[in-house]
């Protein structure tokens, strides 16, 4: 039987309702009959219907319903005017009446009974089916019609039976997934724009732990005035494909943000950020104090001390992580870890991890502080697992979920045992690249000199910044060397390439320069032959021959005549701030790397009063990542200047001049190619410490200059030194007479030892023998040897010069 709002149909031709009366005869019939039996309403009144049908005896019999009382239905053929037949549908409803009408007969065409019986069809069948989820909202959007079995569709939930009467979400589902399905179904009924598969979290009262997401779709329902009815909802649980996206989505951010980074430290932070707050709501990462120094871990959790290295909340403020937690940085021991947890594939849950309790470390004092419970104590779900990597626990995971969501399942810790293996798999690398940074470091620094360093000539601070990766660490080196007369050698330099190579390159040129710096070379010969030795290294060690392409700057200072010379090899200018005078970078014209070979080297000679600054810097020192251009350059090289001007004017020592300069220029960032920086305040002897005097070449000055020699050190109070300075003076003075020439120079320098130096004319440098019984002469360098404390020779620009130290005697 047709519905009213059916009368019209579908485009197959509108129904017509006939009254038949006590003969089958029509007594009444809806206007429109025409169109479907061709004969105006008007000329059916009176015919038997039975008497319009075609073909064989019609069934439904319409007089035996008639006579029974009941309603049939069926298919017959329809004799049209024209003489033609049609297929209707024919049903037939009884009228309880004594006289009068006896049944109410409806005619559908075929293809409008056909579609009437396809939307019944597709009713009946959407709401039978428990596969996906069918719901009728009132314009209130309350629920008044469901599948006749929900359950099958949210699976695993318990649901109410049929609904009865009008129900509110609100009565199915937990407050805050009720009202965001709301707020869709009413931007549906209000705008009649539909909802295509909105997926939203959908817990129900019955079962509020357990996480289910529905896919709704919703269309709004309208009369046929186009008044509102309500909302229609289809909906589908695809909580499973939820939880698998989320798992994959999760793996695929841990991918992308843990292990990119060779920090031990940050790899701890990512993975708790990975974790907080779509997997748990707090999170921290506990590791071995030996694996934060690139150590092997060792027995982890058998008493092994521990920190705290990362701990996330679902609040990143932190008045919000739980009182009662070990916070971020703490340390502390777990004595009375569970075995399975020791091997592999132990994850701890619930009363396992009640059992685990921290207990502090004894500091120097023997008092000890109560580092907080591992995890929050309060209601929640609970879970620690192991950070294992290449058959080593580096430290452990710990996970907490508060009591208003869903405890950790099965496949929970499954998920964060994957995350968690990758996690320790980033930090064992970084572990191990953090130990060969540390020993790479270790070595660089074991060659350096001491960072502060004082001869009478000058106060020194050396500072070496290695670089923020092992591949940058290279050979930065600097040095500080005393040479002979109270002068003093400043050095600077680096070495081509990185690495374990470049730090041991680094320490054979120290090594030479240092050599060759014995010879009192000036700085120019000095850089030639360091070039040439470069040259020779490569020749010997083929590819490896990390010297060609080092740079070096080599500078000695003379605090008698207050002359500073220096050359250098493809380095950047030295800072000289002089008192009263603006700092500014010396015009120094360094000449190419060491190991390319003929090239010349210059050195620049310049007057240094006392107290004067000299700041030996690399060239990363100002020559900033990412700022190549010569703006930035020079701008960090003005601040640079500012610092050795506020130095200098303030008196400040040199380490903390190079400490102002590093914190201006290096603030907080770890450069990408390691820094060494030298400041050297000069110093003058005081006066009166110096006496020279300068003799022909005549035998008979060898007396007047003992006695000159022996004035002196009687007016300096070293009288305990006169006998052997007496004889060193003779025995230097009569050779160079003989063998040079003259004039003949002698100089008396009073520091923390007696200096006594003879220059002379020849470039002849002295050479120490035994003598033989029988010989007259050659013993004068054996005497001398074993009267000074130190000696040796140097050349100069007019010859050489002999000098010996003594240890100072007052007699």
């Amino acid at each position: 039987m047709p519905y009213p709002g059916d009368l019209d149909g579908p485009p197959g031709g509108a129904a017509v309702v006939l009254l038949l009366g006590e003969r089958g005869e029509v007594v009444a019939g809806t206007p429109g009959s025409e169109r479907l039996t061709g004969r105006p309403v008007a000329d059916l009144y009176g015919r038997r219907l039975a008497d319009l049908l075609a073909g064989p005896a019609p069934w439904p019999d319409l007089d035996e319903l008639a006579d029974l009382g009941e309603p049939g239905h069926g298919t017959v053929s329809l004799r049209l005017a024209d003489g033609g037949t049609a297929e209707v549908r024919l049903d037939v409803l009884p009228i309880a009446a004594d006289h009068g009408p006896r049944q109410l007969v409806t005619l559908t065409p075929r293809a409008t009974a056909r579609h009437q019986e396809e939307d019944r069809g597709m009713l009946r069948a959407l709401f039978s089916q428990t596969r996906v989820g069918l719901a009728i909202h009132d314009a209130e959007l309350r629920v008044t019609r469901m599948n006749s079995d929900p359950s099958a569709i949210i699976r695993d939930q318990p649901f109410p039976a049929p609904l009865a009467e009008p129900t509110t979400l609100h009565e199915l589902m937990i407050r805050e997934d009720a009202d965001a399905i709301l707020e869709q179904l009413g931007r549906v009924a209000a705008t009649g724009e539909p909802l295509a598969y909105w997926e939203h979290s959908a817990r129900l009262l019955a079962a509020p732990d357990q996480d289910r997401v529905l896919a709704v779709s919703a269309l709004q329902l309208q009369d046929e005035s186009e008044r509102l009815l309500g909302v229609v909802s289809v909906f589908t649980d695809i909580t499973e494909q939820h939880l698998a996206r989320r798992r994959m989505a999760l793996l695929h951010t841990a991918a992308q943000r843990i292990g990119p980074t060779l920090d031990v430290t940050r790899n701890a932070e990512e993975l708790t950020g990975v974790l907080v707050p779509d997997f748990a709501d707090l999170a921290a990462v506990d590791l071995s104090a030996a694996v934060l120094t690139g150590d092997e871990p060792g027995p982890v959790l058998q008493g092994a001390p521990l920190r705290r290295v990362a701990a996330s909340a679902a609040s990143a403020a932190d008045s919000h992580w739980p009182i009662d937690v070990a916070r971020h940085g703490a340390t502390f021991r777990i004595d009375n870890v569970a075995e399975d947890l020791r091997h592999e594939g132990g994850v701890l849950r619930e009363a396992e991890v009640s059992a685990l309790r921290p207990r502090p470390l004894d500091n120097a004092s023997g008092e000890s502080a109560r580092p907080g419970e591992l995890l929050p104590t309060t209601p929640g779900s609970r879970m620690v697992l192991p950070l294992r990597a290449r058959g080593q626990i580096l430290g452990s995971l710990a996970l907490w979920r508060a009591a208003t969501r869903p405890p950790f399942t099965r496949s929970d810790a499954d998920l964060a045992e994957e995350i968690g293996s990758r996690a320790a798999l980033s930090v064992d690398n970084a572990r191990r690249y953090t130990r060969e940074h540390r020993t790479l470091e270790t070595l660089q620094r074991s060659l350096l000199p001491r960072p502060v360093f004082e001869v009478s000539a000058a106060h020194t601070a050396g500072s070496y910044v290695p670089a923020g990766t092992a591949a940058g660490i290279g050979g930065g080196w600097y040095d500080v060397i005393p040479l002979s007369s109270t002068r003093v050698a400043f050095v600077i330099g680096d070495v081509a390439g990185h690495g374990l190579g470049a730090t041991a390159t680094m320490g054979r040129l120290r090594t030479a320069v240092q050599t060759l710096a014995d010879l009192d070379l000036a700085p120019d010969e000095l850089l030639t032959r360091l070039d040439d030795l470069a040259i020779r290294l490569a020749d010997v060690d083929g590819s490896r021959g990390g010297a060609v392409g080092a740079t070096c700057l080599y500078c000695v200072y003379d605090p008698v005549t207050g002359q500073c010379a220096m050359a250098a090899a493809s380095r950047v200018p030295p800072v000289v701030a002089r008192p009263g005078e603006p700092p500014a970078q010396v015009p120094l014209k360094a000449g190419p790397p060491l190991g390319t070979g003929g090239h010349p080297f210059e050195t620049v000679r310049l007057p240094l009063p006392p107290d004067s600054l000299l700041l030996f810097f690399s060239e990363e020192l100002v020559a900033h990542a990412g700022e190549n251009d010569d703006g930035a350059r020079e701008r960090r090289l003005g601040e640079l200047r500012d610092r050795v001007a506020e130095g200098l004017a303030a008196g400040s020592p040199p380490a903390a001049v190079g400490q102002s300069v590093l914190d201006t220029l290096l603030p907080g960032r770890a450069p990408a190619n390691d820094v060494a920086l030298l400041v050297a305040r000069v110093q003058a002897l005081p006066d009166g410490s110096t006496a020279d005097w300068e003799f022909p070449a005549e035998p008979a000055i060898v007396g007047e200059a003992r006695d000159a020699v022996l004035t002196q050190l009687k007016d300096w109070d070293l009288t305990g030194n006169a006998f052997p300075t007496e004889l060193i003076v003779s025995e230097l003075l009569t050779n160079a007479i003989r063998y040079a020439g003259g004039p003949v120079g002698l100089r008396l320098i009073r520091n923390e030892t007696l200096i006594c130096e003879v220059s002379d004319p020849s470039e002849t440098q002295p050479h120490l023998r035994r003598a033989r019984p029988t010989d007259e002469g050659g013993r004068g360098l054996f005497l001398i040897a074993q009267l000074a404390h130190r000696w040796g020779s140097r050349y100069t620009t007019t010859g050489k010069t002999i000098w010996t130290e003594q240890l100072l005697d007052r007699g």
